[in-house]
Order: structure tokens, then C-alpha cells, then sequence
């Protein structure tokens, strides 16, 4: 499938959900599989579509480098425990924008960059908007009800791996030390992930970005866009 056709087809899908709060995505999928440029790309077609968007991510709700690196800077459990705060995202984004919610948000609450947090002042959603949320272990239990609609961005650890490398240059040391780093804290922790949550199960549709020109979306759940050429 075309990648224009896919993200059209996904947009067209987001905008006929009917909610009386903001309609929730989550952009799921392991590291650097693609899951940011999927949502920016969803954005104006989504507007286009007559719809206004909130684009956040997970690294807005990170936990400070205490925590998450309290089992150690390798630690895949660590990663997959520990490197977010999931009461803040519910609280600040999730639960506002939620069935009876005030509609009243925040977007990020703390900058991993700088180990400290934001005072980012509340906004307020419209009604009909559409909250495009892209990160890692985003169906994990307590978030799993929290979506109206759910993409899994899959690729494999060795395509990720190579577009990390890229990537990730101007936040590590060298090539060398991305690879080891997602080879002993990333991907064991996505792992993990995914035996304890399947969240190629629980999405509504997965979108195979190996090829990222040449992207197969695949179905699941709910979702009922056709995989066609």
C-alpha cells in the first residue's frame, strides 16, 4: 500500500469516530519504528478533514533519570517500568480529554533533556478534537481504556536498530554505544512488553512499517480499513 493511501485511510477512519469529548489515539510501537512521523503526518490530513489536532508524546511524561534509572542504565525491566509517569499522563492529558472530562490540559509535564520539570500552561480542547499521542508501551493496562483508537507501528529490532544508529547520534557518543544501548535496555525491554501486554493484539489496526514508503497496514480489533493496493 502507498504510504499517502494509508495515513488518508487512517485519517478518514479517526474523524467518522463520534464522541462527546475529544476522540484519543495512541501511536504505539518500539523504538524508532516510526511512530512521530506517522503522527506528524497525520496531522493535516486530520485538519483537513474538518477536525482540529493535539499532537503530543510520551517523552513529555517522562520520569526523572532518579527513577528511571534506579535498576541501572541497562536495566530492560527499568526501561519498561520505570521511565514514565503514567499518573501524571492520565491526570494531565488522558482523564481531561475523557468521558466527563473538563477538556482542560496539559500536553508535557517534564523535560527528560534537562532532568526537570515543565510549567506549561492548561489549554482547552475543543469538543470535537482528536489528541494524536505517539510513544512506547502505550497499551499497557492502566492505558489501555484511555484510547478511542489504537495504531501499532511494528517493525523489526534489526530495522529499528539501523534507523536508531542513524538516528540517535546527537544524543549518544557514537554508533557503538546506540547499539548497546538498545541492545541491552530497549529492545529486552520491549520484550517485555510485549509478553506481558501483546499490543499487536489489543491495537485496532498495525501498521507494518519495515519499509517505510511501502507500509502494509494489517486490521485488528475494530478498525475496518481494507489492506489493498
Amino acid at each position: 500500500m502507498k504510504r499517502s493511501q494509508l495515513l488518508q485511510e487512517i485519517a478518514s477512519h479517526i474523524v467518522q469516530l463520534k464522541q462527546p469529548h475529544p476522540i484519543r489515539v495512541a501511536i504505539d510501537g518500539v523504538d524508532a519504528a516510526g511512530k512521530t512521523m506517522l503522527a506528524r503526518e497525520l496531522v493535516p490530513l486530520i485538519q483537513a478533514l474538518g477536525r482540529p489536532v493535539i499532537h503530543a508524546s510520551i517523552d513529555g511524561f517522562h520520569n526523572p533519570a532518579r527513577i528511571r534509572y534506579q535498576r541501572g542504565t541497562t536495566s530492560p525491566a527499568g526501561y519498561y517500568y520505570d521511565s514514565f509517569n503514567y499518573k501524571a499522563l492520565i491526570e494531565s492529558l488522558l482523564a481531561p480529554l475523557g468521558p466527563s472530562g473538563s477538556r482542560q490540559y496539559v500536553s508535557a509535564v517534564f523535560d527528560y533533556r534537562t532532568d526537570s520539570a515543565l510549567q506549561i500552561p492548561k489549554r482547552t480542547a475543543e469538543e470535537n478534537a482528536v489528541l494524536l499521542f505517539d510513544g512506547v508501551f502505550l497499551l499497557r493496562p492502566e492505558l489501555r481504556e484511555r484510547w478511542e483508537f489504537t495504531v501499532f507501528v511494528a517493525a523489526a529490532f534489526e530495522v529499528t536498530l539501523a534507523r536508531a544508529m542513524q538516528r540517535d547520534l546527537s544524543l549518544f557518543d557514537s554508533a557503538e554505544a546506540i547499539r548497546e544501548r538498545y541492545e541491552q535496555r530497549y529492545i529486552p525491554g520491549q520484550e517485555l512488553y510485549f509478553e506481558e501486554c501483546q499490543p499487536e493484539e489489543k491495537a485496532k489496526v498495525v501498521v507494518d512499517n519495515n519499509d517505510a514508503r511501502n507500509p502494509v497496514v494489517v486490521p485488528v480489533g475494530e478498525a475496518n480499513i481494507a489492506n489493498e493496493d
